[in-house]
């Protein structure tokens, strides 16, 4: 950080001299009547969207002491509203039924599809109508498994339309992570697809659902509809496929209806379900508190949990996020690279922009296929203004230099964003000067599935930046540096990051688990939201997160706990124990690097790795398969048995400097473990 930290690039002046926030006193002013009247800031933003009843009660009650009871957070109690009708029918009714909502690029470059507003109600209408006719209600939970395609976004509004609870899971995922995430909703109804290219990988996604399915049925959870996307029949097949689908013709479209597995008892093609159904569905009035998704996030035990979100404040924060992080206008083309099936898919992909009445690319596809300058392809295409992507990806494209830029028009950009875990000050500069030509605003975005929405971020009419710095809190957040014992650090220093006041997109609960919810995220500091994350605040009062504090790892931008591929790992009959660090990645930020401790009579080698890296891919998907693996005849462990984990971290990068081990139970262990890392070579 100290390199970097006085580095201070000033906003874009094309984007401050529009914006709608353009200077420091115009964030601070704001950002202190969002703490000292709430009621005030906030009430003023909801008069710009539908509610059905206003509120009747207190417009914002929360407690965050879990010393004073049970914590909880309410705003705008008693109002009533629906999420899709704000989305959609407000929009409609203005007369924009006919401007695009969405460009959607495929896989593909030749796969294109136009979608606008008045479509999306009209089809939005017609799931929801088929959801209704299989018997589903208010406070039912869908579960969704699906490509980036239209038809997910349908999926999700048409769930909400009718006041039921989407869950959302991530396409690559394992059958086993769904069928876990299934059970623990208890959702009765699926809505897949049949498969999906990614770059040139086939995902047989109905092929997953249905090994999901039977494990549910294993379980005792009565699945009613599964209810399938036929997407490949509209797609090209990727010319460089080496594992193409049988007898698909490479050049040509394809019918995938004989390679998928049928069962007529709950499998419902989605093209035939929506047959002379209405495109006239009324919204569903529900209260702002009502839930409107839980999305499963993985948890320092192992075992995920459903963060819950509700409808009226999600609303409001993700639309005056969107509104403001990327300083949107009606002439804006915006493109958010990330998956729907991740939050920031569900707040700045689909929710946020289409509440601002947005125009947007929404891609199936992934950054380096057919070739490497497929982002850039597409922001000279749709002539992009507001760009927002992943350190991961940011890297994995500066491998390639700056050529495959040059190659396309990509002026048009004015505002680029980073999303999914701090990013790296080279990242950010190369970002700013190659990719946005240094006549850009950057907003390095940090913010949580549980936080619904953008927490630290720079706003870009406004907002001097640091290259790797969130800078300062968005409207609404109280933020705090604690210590280890909960004392407050003032001006410059490290410590655990928190905030001592809800906003309107905060979580309100783990489903079906408050007491976790309680647990996870307020017993350690009392009157505390802690995020679990580290921080440093600069002299200029400038914050910079350090990452994960506790046992969690951030591969890619997914969040992964240590206990989760733990468990994977040890279920593997050679394996006794194991443990899992994060190692620094060039390209993913951080990989895993797991040790295992073999049971009596096995060998380690090539063929057992193989297994093991192939059981954690199974058991949680592609993304978490580990980097490293490394025998360990025992584990670092204090004399009360707990794992010591900063010296499995020192061990995976190599480095001799542990500090005081003078508590380790086997002092002897650490240098045999090097041993063994130098010995295997696979480092």
């Amino acid at each position: 950080m100290a390199s970097h930290q006085h580095l201070i690039f000033n906003p874009a002046q094309k984007v401050a001299k529009i914006s709608h926030c353009s200077s420091m006193e115009q964030y601070k002013q704001m950002h202190e009547k969002s703490l000292k009247d709430p009621e005030a800031f906030w009430g003023e933003i909801a008069k710009s969207f539908h509610f059905e009843h206003s509120v009747t009660g207190k417009f914002l009650d929360y407690n965050f002491d879990i010393s004073k009871g049970k914590i909880f957070v309410r705003w705008l109690e008693g109002a009533k509203t629906n999420i899709t009708y704000n989305c959609l029918d407000v929009h409609v009714l203005a007369g924009h039924g006919d401007q695009v909502a969405f460009y959607w690029e495929g896989n593909d470059p030749a796969d294109t599809e136009v979608i606008t507003y008045g479509d999306l109600l009209k089809d939005v209408c017609q799931v929801a109508n088929v959801l209704k006719a299989r018997g589903v209600s208010k406070g039912d939970r869908v579960a969704i498994y699906m490509p980036m395609i239209k038809e997910l976004v349908v999926a999700m509004l048409a769930v909400a339309r009718i006041g039921a609870v989407h869950s959302i899971v991530f396409g690559g995922y394992s059958a086993d992570s769904l069928a876990e995430r299934m059970l623990d909703a208890q959702t009765t109804v699926l809505i897949t697809a049949d498969a999906v290219w990614r770059g040139p990988k086939l995902i047989a996604l109905k092929e997953i659902a249905d090994d999901a399915l039977k494990i549910c049925k294993s379980k005792k959870l009565k699945v009613k509809m599964n209810l399938v996307v036929q997407h490949m029949k509209n797609v090209t097949t990727p010319h460089t496929a080496n594992n193409a689908a049988p007898n698909c013709n490479p050049t040509k479209k394809t019918h995938f209806d004989d390679k998928v597995g049928w069962n007529s008892d709950v499998d419902v093609w989605w093209h035939e379900a929506i047959n002379n159904m209405s495109n006239e569905c009324p919204p569903v009035w529900v209260d702002t508190e009502d839930p409107l998704f839980m999305l499963y996030t993985s948890g320092s035990t192992g075992k995920p949990k459903g963060v819950l979100h509700t409808v009226g404040g999600y609303m409001l924060y993700v639309a005056t996020t969107f509104k403001y992080t990327f300083d949107y206008h009606p002439e804006d083309v915006y493109f958010c690279t990330a998956d729907i099936g991740w939050i920031t898919g569900h707040s700045y992909v689909t929710y946020g922009p289409m509440l601002n009445n947005a125009t947007s690319v929404l891609f199936e596809g992934v950054p380096t296929y057919p070739h490497t300058g497929r982002f850039w392809e597409i922001i000279e295409k749709y002539k992009v203004t507001k760009f927002y992507t992943a350190p991961t990806a940011i890297r994995t494209l500066m491998k390639f230099g700056d050529e495959p830029l040059k190659k396309y028009d990509i002026s048009s950009l004015s505002v680029l964003g980073s999303v999914g875990e701090p990013i790296n000050p080279e990242a950010w500069l190369w970002y700013y000067r190659v990719v946005g030509d240094s006549n850009v605003s950057v907003v390095d975005t940090f913010w949580q599935t549980e936080t619904g929405g953008h927490v630290l971020t720079p706003l870009p009419g406004a907002t001097p930046t640091k290259p790797g710095s969130a800078t300062f809190p968005f409207f609404g957040v109280d933020v705090a540096l604690l210590d280890e014992e909960g004392r407050e650090i003032k001006g410059v220093g490290e410590g655990y990051l928190v905030f001592s006041r809800p906003w309107p997109g905060i979580m309100r609960t783990v489903y079906g688990n408050h007491e976790r919810f309680e647990t996870t995220y307020f017993k350690k500091f009392p009157g505390f939201y802690c995020t679990g994350d580290g921080a440093k605040r600069d002299e200029d009062g400038y914050i910079w997160v350090t990452g994960r504090i506790d046992d969690m790892l951030n591969v890619s931008g997914h969040l992964l706990s240590t206990a989760q591929v733990e468990s994977s790992l040890v279920e593997h009959p050679a394996v006794a124990e194991s443990a899992v660090v994060a190692r620094p990645h060039s390209v993913k930020g951080e990989c895993l690097y797991c040790y295992v401790t073999l049971t009596e009579g096995n060998e380690y080698t090539d063929k057992l790795v193989a297994e093991l890296k192939n059981k954690v891919r199974s058991k949680i998907g592609t993304f978490a398969t580990p980097d490293f693996m490394q025998l360990a005849p025992s584990l670092p462990k204090t004399r009360s048995g707990k794992i010591m984990r900063r010296v499995l971290r020192k061990i995976a990068v190599g480095d001799h400097d542990f500090g005081d081990i003078s508590t380790l139970a086997d002092p002897n262990i650490v240098e045999e473990l090097f041993q063994h890392r130098s010995k295997e070579g696979r480092v």
